[in-house]
């Protein structure tokens, strides 16, 4: 069952990033610019953001099963519309429509870890997030592969056929369960409000994890137009082969999690933010182009990708233990402040391409990672 929810976080996660990889061939399947065309991966990640605020709560007042059978069928759907679209406003409501339903990962994980002693809490955070790390990583590489070869709606279509069979698995293999609450819908949504007004610890997560969720989707969203665009002049594969290699972090969020077991999410937190910090200043040398430069952007993508998601795995259990009784609502609090952030990112990424190219992008990333410094770190404290 471990197993089948690690496949869960991975499909679902890989809904929202494969779009990434194939930006160039969307804009020029639809004749309009990549800038344009980047409209898509912002809805998908508008979308999942108002999927986190409006559904997940649910997870404190529906059976998981039939909750996230529905939600799969839901997103599979979009895909195929997304895969059919014929113009770009259609893309981006059908990008939006995949983005609200696929957040299967964020009713999987605090499901998971009311299974679960409090002390395994933070390893089993991690082995779920390998899950989404490798559906992250998978996806793009799959999309890029795959658009180049047969088009970019093929891989919509292909990830529409994944999600529709994930649920029907879901159906046959997932136990029963009972819901936490009875509270209503409505006071489901006002009591995430609540949470975020009144857990200092929450709101601390959800800065941290804003502000660098932020920087990761403006590198990762701009990467892209900078890869295929005229210093590099690689095509949509290049982008699907330089997310393999932070295929590290797979291995590096367990680690994180058990860490976090020992020593508490506050130290984790603070290395992982001078990790963006420092990956700012790697990846700027991107803009040299050539080898060097591409080295540049393979080191600089993987300390983002294992700094960002170490410091998800903090923020994560941090939040988890505050109130045991309604972690689909801290959830949904932490995860929608989190890809607000993302959100963010990515439309201000793609403008400080446009106006101060690669460059832009890395100094956007600094100062993100910045801005997080301005939230005291206590002082750490060894657990166990």
């Amino acid at each position: 069952m471990t197993l089948v929810l690690a496949v869960t976080c991975a499909v679902a996660v890989g809904n929202i990033y494969f779009p990434q990889a194939i930006i160039p061939l969307v804009a020029a399947g639809l004749h309009t610019s990549p800038e344009s065309a980047s409209l898509a991966v912002t809805a998908t990640q508008i979308g999942y953001t108002a999927g986190m605020f409006l559904l997940v709560p649910l997870g404190d007042r529906l059976p998981h099963r039939p909750f996230l059978v529905t939600l799969l069928t839901l997103s599979g759907l979009g895909l195929i519309a997304a895969g059919c679209a014929p113009t770009l406003p259609l893309l981006i409501a059908a990008s939006a429509l995949i983005g609200l339903t696929t957040i299967a990962a964020q009713v999987v994980g605090p499901m998971a870890v009311g299974l679960v002693a409090d002390d395994r809490r933070g390893a089993v955070i991690g082995t779920l997030l390998s899950g989404s790390i490798g559906g992250m990583l998978l996806a793009r590489a799959f999309s890029g592969s795959l658009g180049e070869w047969l088009g970019w709606r093929v891989p919509y279509l292909a990830a529409s056929a994944l999600t529709l069979l994930l649920a029907c698995l879901l159906a046959r293999t997932l136990p029963a369960t009972t819901p936490p609450s009875r509270q209503p819908y409505p006071a489901l949504l006002a009591e995430s409000l609540r949470l975020l007004r009144t857990e200092p610890d929450l709101r601390r997560s959800c800065f941290y994890q804003a502000t660098v969720f932020g920087g990761f989707s403006a590198v990762w969203t701009c990467l892209v137009l900078l890869l295929t665009g005229p210093l590099y002049g690689t095509d949509a594969r290049a982008v699907g082969l330089l997310a393999l290699v932070g295929g590290m972090t797979m291995l590096c969020t367990p680690l994180a999690g058990r860490l976090v077991d020992r020593h508490g999410p506050d130290p984790v937190n603070l290395v992982s933010v001078l990790a963006v910090l420092v990956s700012a200043a790697v990846l700027a040398a991107g803009a040299w182009g050539g080898v060097p430069g591409m080295a540049a952007l393979v080191v600089g993508t993987l300390l983002l990708d294992v700094a960002m998601q170490c410091g998800m795995v903090a923020n994560s259990a941090r939040v988890y233990a505050l109130r045991p009784d309604a972690r689909s609502r801290l959830n949904t609090a932490y995860m929608t402040c989190a890809y607000l952030g993302g959100s963010a990112g990515s439309w201000l990424g793609v403008r400080a391409y446009g106006r101060a190219g690669w460059w832009g992008v890395c100094a956007l990333v600094a100062l993100l990672a910045l801005l997080a410094f301005a939230r005291p770190y206590p002082q750490p404290r060894r657990r166990g």
